[in-house]
Parts: structure tokens; sequence; C-alpha cells
């Protein structure tokens, strides 16, 4: 994602003209490395959120709250003991760095003034969030890095702050045309504009390398091939445009959505035109809005599976128990092949045992099983008698018909088993809330697979609430999120003339379309229940999904089947492209 330098330049100018004379009234630390900061202005309140998290660091304005721990951590303790009621002095970018310095005014123990300031730095894994005091030492971190992390950098308390290692790159706010020009004309001919670019400047993304490598060129991956004066100008040009602009706190915050998937790509500080019809971009007023709802969803996955990750574990290691096990009786299933051909060489046996000799290792006889009346050889064995040999031949097959009956009833549990399993798995991956996580917990603990204290026994069960949604066109959608949705919805929730739909053979949700009396269903309707379905499965990668659909009273759930299992007939089947509804 593009949290460059120029996202962080368009927050900083925001949240100095948002927070101007702002006290910061609450902090609060939701998560292990996230804070919430609740400024008062004359002018309003804003909450912010600063994040030193390795997949998603951030920092964004929100007006979201977490459910923090009844107990605050260490960190948020402090502070709120050195920070509580600070007047915000400013808030600044070193540089194109990737770090917002909010600058503080308090007072400390002994009453005087004193600035303080609370260093955020938005590095990958490296991201922290660092209290400076007057002197610019550390106080403490949201991360402390001791020499065992770092040999290069210590943050712990009581050291100077330094800042992060400088990179050997040049700073584009500080250039004019001819020392663009000069940055540029060492370039190799078979270097990519966009990787030359972004290995010579401070602070650009590989989005911003291509968005100034297409707007000079038309190309978003050109080499520097034939790299001339009037080429380097025509590049030099478009970056001091570029950078003027973001000196001059000139931002056009956008989002971009990937126009087949409708998926969230890319956020920017400055329009976007690289993709052309590929993407469609949507112009914000805010940058610190725009990147709470953009991540707001990543985010929330994340902690999902964080929380639920003990869960997921116990599932997958079932799957691969199941799978194993499959394979297993698989094979053993295959052993058993040969149980005709063995009944047969007994009947042979029996048939020709006027034939055999003593000692005889074999018999060649005309196999009457057989159209054309072929000849077989049966081995048979020296040291028995002939129906000794027949009865070890009748033996074998019927230890091969009991187990084949056998093994293809064990197949077929764990067959259904590993596919109940799959399911889970996708409820997990998908799991939104708690409640989600909690549901799926009974699911597993009520078909053994979990084991739950005598006390998580005797809660009251979490209510059933499967998503729902609106089609283009007004039809109610029902989604089940788990097994235990899903059975509600398609055994009690749905009626007769209601559609369900279903990946074909593919673990995923129940889907529901609810029928309208006096209204028949439309085609699109039809349509993107069938893409919210393929959507809401393990198949929501894949370009053509088939989805099965039927009336619900064609769908019947067996006596004593898995959460989620149904059978169904008479349906159709809609081949689609995933897609969700919300």
């Amino acid at each position: 994602m593009a949290f460059d330098g120029l996202v962080v330049r368009a927050l900083a100018h925001e949240l100095n003209t948002k927070l101007n004379g702002a006290r910061l009234d609450k902090v609060y630390q939701p998560e292990s490395d996230e804070l919430l900061l609740a400024f008062h202005t004359p002018h309003g309140a804003y909450k912010v959120t600063v994040s030193a998290n390795a997949s998603i660091p951030r920092i964004a304005l929100t007006e979201k709250t977490k459910e923090n721990p009844m107990v605050a951590p260490m960190f948020c303790m402090l502070l709120r003991k050195h920070l509580t009621s600070a007047h915000l002095v400013s808030v600044y970018q070193p540089g194109l760095e990737r770090m917002l310095c909010f600058e503080l005014e308090t007072r400390n123990e002994l009453g005087d003034q004193v600035t303080k300031k609370l260093v955020v730095e938005i590095m990958g894994r490296h991201s922290n969030i660092i209290l400076v005091d007057e002197k610019g030492n550390i106080s403490d971190s949201i991360k402390r890095i001791d020499f065992s992390v770092s040999s290069k950098r210590q943050i712990l308390p009581g050291l100077p702050y330094e800042m992060p290692p400088a990179q050997d790159k040049t700073d584009p706010l500080s250039c004019n045309l001819e020392e663009f020009l000069n940055v540029l004309s060492d370039c190799s001919e078979t270097e990519r504009l966009d990787k030359a670019i972004l290995s010579r400047f401070a602070g650009v993304s590989p989005l911003i390398a291509r968005e100034i490598a297409y707007r000079a060129t038309g190309e978003t991956d050109p080499l520097c091939e034939d790299f001339n004066y009037a080429k380097r100008l025509d590049v030099a040009t478009i970056m001091q445009q570029i950078f003027s602009s973001v000196s001059a706190g000139d931002f056009a915050p956008c989002y971009l959505v990937n126009s087949e998937t409708q998926k969230l790509m890319e956020f920017s500080a400055i329009p976007i035109t690289q993709y052309a019809g590929g993407a469609m971009v949507y112009p914000e007023d805010s940058m610190g809005f725009l990147i709470n709802r953009f991540y707001y969803e990543r985010d929330k996955k994340e902690r999902m599976l964080r929380r639920g990750s003990d869960l997921l574990k116990l599932v997958s290691t079932h799957i691969e128990r199941s799978a194993k096990k499959l394979e297993r009786l698989m094979s053993e299933l295959s052993d058993t092949e040969q149980r005709e051909t063995w009944r047969q060489y007994g009947e042979l046996i029996t048939a020709n045992i006027y034939q055999i000799e003593k000692g005889m290792e074999n018999l060649r006889v005309q196999n009457y099983f057989d159209e054309e009346l072929s000849m077989v050889v049966i081995p048979l064995d020296s040291t028995k008698s002939p129906a000794a040999n027949a009865q070890r031949y009748y033996k074998k097959y019927n230890k091969a018909k009991t187990a084949y009956a056998e093994l293809s009833k064990q197949i077929e549990l764990t067959q259904a088993e590993l596919a109940y399993l799959e399911t889970v798995e996708e409820a997990l991956l998908r799991a939104e809330t708690a409640a989600d996580l909690s549901q799926i917990g009974d699911e597993l603990a009520s078909q053994g697979y979990l084991r739950r204290r005598q006390e998580q026994k005797r809660k009251k069960e979490t209510p059933t609430s499967p998503a729902s949604f609106k089609t283009a066109d007004g039809f109610l959608v029902y989604a089940g999120r788990n097994n235990k949705q899903n059975d509600y919805l398609t055994c009690k929730l749905a009626q007769n003339k209601d559609l369900w739909f279903h990946t074909k053979n593919i673990p995923g949700s129940h889907v529901v379309l609810k029928f309208e009396i006096d209204r028949p269903f439309t085609s699109e309707a039809i349509t993107e229940a069938a893409s919210l379905a393929a959507f809401l499965s393990k198949a929501k990668e894949a370009d053509k999904v088939p989805v099965d659909y039927t009336e619900i009273k064609n769908v019947k759930k067996p006596s004593g089947a898995k959460p989620g299992f149904v059978i169904y007939t008479t349906n159709q089947t809609a081949y689609v492209t995933p897609k969700n509804m919300s």
C-alpha cells in the first residue's frame, strides 16, 4: 500500500489544520500496538488512531472506538501521566520521512512548561510509537528495541532519541528543475524509469514512481532507453509540478477500486491516472478519514484472525488428519479391487479340481467368466490340497468384500467430515466479530472437536443473525456467516418460494433470495445473489464460479447431518464472478 512520504505530508497538513489549538483530552490503548488520541479543539473534537502494527501501521482520523482493556497498559498509563491536557503545538514531518511528530506543550512535575513529542514511525515491521521528553530522551515506546533486536538503533527509556537511519536519496521537496535533471542524468538504459525514480528520491512509493513515469511517457514501466535530455526534461517537469504542489499543501486524496473485482487497490495523496479503465478513482476530502476507511476492513480481518487463531489451528489440524486418513483409506480400498478375481479363482479351482495334482504351483484352465472363454493361469500353494487352495481364495474374497464395504463407509464419513471442516475453516476466515467466533466455537464444541469448560457450557448461546443485503433492484438477500447461521437461515428463516444459493461442490455460505408476492425474481437479482454466494466461498478469488440455486422447498437437511450440511434437487447452475454486496 502507498503509505508514502506524500501521504504522511498530506496527513501532517490536515492534522495541523484540524487540530489547531487542540488539547489532548484522553489517551487509550485498545491494542498492544495501537493508540487512540482524543483531541478537543475550539471547533470540535477529533480522534486520531496511531498504530505500529507490523502489517498495517498507520495514522488516521477516525470516528470509531474500540473496546479498551479493563486495565490500561503501562505505556498508555505513562502517556496519560505526561500528556493528558497537553496543548498541541504542531504536527510535523521531518523531510519526506514516513513519520509524524506530535509536539505537545505541558508541565513537568515541578510545574515548569515543557515541550514533549510523541513520535510515530510508519516503517513496516519497524514501526513504533515513542514518547520523547523535553531533553530529547526517550521516556518509553510502545515497542522496546534492545541490542538483541537491533545493533544499530535501540529504542529504550533513558536513551537519546535518534532519527531512523537516513537513506542515500535526494529530497524532491528541495529540488528545482535543474536538480531533478541532474539526479536523473545517470539512469542506465536497461533500468526501468519508475525503478530509477524510486531508488533516487526520498518519500516516493512504487505507486507514485509509476505515476510519474506514466504522466511523462504514457507507460507505467518504460525503460530509460534513449533517455536523452528531452525525455529527462519531461520527467523532471512532471516531478517539479507534483512536488511543488506537495510543498504548497495542495493535495487531492483519493482511493482506487479495481473495475472488475471491486476490490480496494491503493490510496494516494495526489491524483492517479496510470490505471486508465482498469481502476475507478474516487476523490476524498480528508486524507485522515480516507486512510481510516481504507484500512478498517483489513485491520478488522487481521484482528479477527489473530483472535480466532487457536480455533483456526484446531480446525486446520483436523483437516490435515482427515486428509491423511482419507488418503490411507483410499489406498486400502484399492487393495480390495481384486476381490472378484479371487472369487472367480475359487470357483474355477472348484470346477476343475479333478485336474489338480499334488505339488502343482499353478492351474491353467478356461475362464468361463470371460465372454471370450480365454485361458487363465491361477497360482496355487503346492503345500495345500486342491480344496484348501479354493478355500484360500474364497477367504481372500470374503475378507476383501467385508473390507470394501467397511472402507467405503469410512471413506464416505471421512469425506463428509473433511467437507464440513473446510466449511468451518472458511467461516473462521470470514469471521468479523467476537460473536461470530463464539458461535463457531460453540459449533465445534457441539461436534466434539473442542472441549468447553463447565462455565462455558452453561452460558446462553449467542443469538443467530445472518447478514442481510439488498440487490440493486430491491430484493432482500440473507447470507450465513457460519454453519449455525446457515442452518438457521435455510431450515427456519427461509420459506418455500425463496431461492437458495450455494457454490457447487465448494465450501461456502448459504445464501437466500427472499420471495416477494406479485413480483417475480429478476435475472439481475439472481445473478447478484449467486455472485454473493461465490464471494462467500472458498472460490472467492476465482474468475468464474459455479453456483447452484433452487427453491427452498427442494432443500432438505438429513437427520443427524452435521451443521450446514443439506441436500437439494431440481437445481439450476449459474456461472458467476464472485462479488460482495456490502
